[in-house]
């Protein structure tokens, strides 16, 4: 292999000889493959740091929520592009990560930019319940009136509320990681009604977004740690559409209603 004299490109990441593979300093084939999930690995790569049993638990649970939620956008994209390229598995794939924004998936991000903003002048943080109460009302009005919605608050489908949320709280709190932002976000959800006179659930993407900050993770790394969970979801779905596939019949149920209005 040809080498540019003077070049140096760091990465802390991994690194390869004809025999031997290093990945976050460690022999993978000696040290990794067996001992530690995909989880807590990618957990890992994120943060050049090995997780606590306590903090892999929560990210692992995070990766399970966002797993799939049935036929969204992304995963319908994937199975179109499916149906119209089955020769291009990693294309399908692509199509529904690429719908991960601001309605689906971005959320976590959203969430948790949101709520790290709130927390970034306060100090000290609230010490009790009330406390928190108190900023929640203060945040979601200043939201409101500057015309914006709160990050994690409603969903499409469940009205109500969403079940990924209390299975979140209990397990942060269980792990000992329910912290200053899963806190307010908690308080939101409490106070919300009282700034928008109606109450929306918390929804559990950015339930997720709070856990991810509160274990330390950058926000501009979070809506990667969505995608990552949702991939495992449009494979199932692209492995489902070669056994029993409806993309064609998406295709054929759109083009059988099209209302044109030349």
């Amino acid at each position: 292999m040809s080498t540019v004299e003077g070049a140096a490109y760091r990465t802390g990441i991994g690194t390869s000889t004809a025999d031997t593979i290093t990945l976050l300093g460690h022999d993978l084939a000696r040290d990794l493959i067996g001992q530690v999930s995909f989880g807590e690995l990618a957990f890992w790569l994120l943060t050049k740091r090995r997780p606590t049993p306590p903090e892999s638990a929560m990210f692992e649970a995070v990766l399970v929520s966002l797993a799939d939620h049935g036929f969204t956008p992304t995963a319908i994209a994937a199975r179109l592009t499916y149906t119209s390229a089955p020769e291009a598995l990693q294309g399908a794939v692509a199509a529904g990560l690429l719908g991960g924004g601001s309605r689906f998936l971005g959320v976590t991000e959203d969430a948790a930019r949101f709520l790290s903003d709130a927390l970034a002048g306060q100090s000290p943080r609230p010490d009790d319940e009330a406390g928190w109460d108190r900023l929640a009302v203060a945040v979601t009005a200043a939201t409101t009136a500057a015309g914006r919605f709160v990050p994690g608050l409603g969903h499409p489908v469940h009205k109500v509320a969403d079940p990924r949320v209390p299975v979140l709280f209990e397990l942060a709190r269980r792990h000992d990681r329910f912290g200053d932002h899963l806190q307010l976000f908690a308080a939101i959800g409490r106070m919300h009604p009282e700034i928008l006179g109606r109450t929306l659930p918390l929804n559990g993407a950015g339930a997720c977004g709070a856990v991810l900050a509160d274990l330390g993770l950058p926000a501009s790394v979070m809506r990667g740690v969505a995608l990552l969970a949702r991939c495992a979801g449009i494979l199932g779905h692209l492995a489902e559409e070669q056994a029993d596939p409806v993309g064609m019949d998406i295709y054929l149920s759109v083009d059988g209603n099209v209302d044109y209005r030349p």
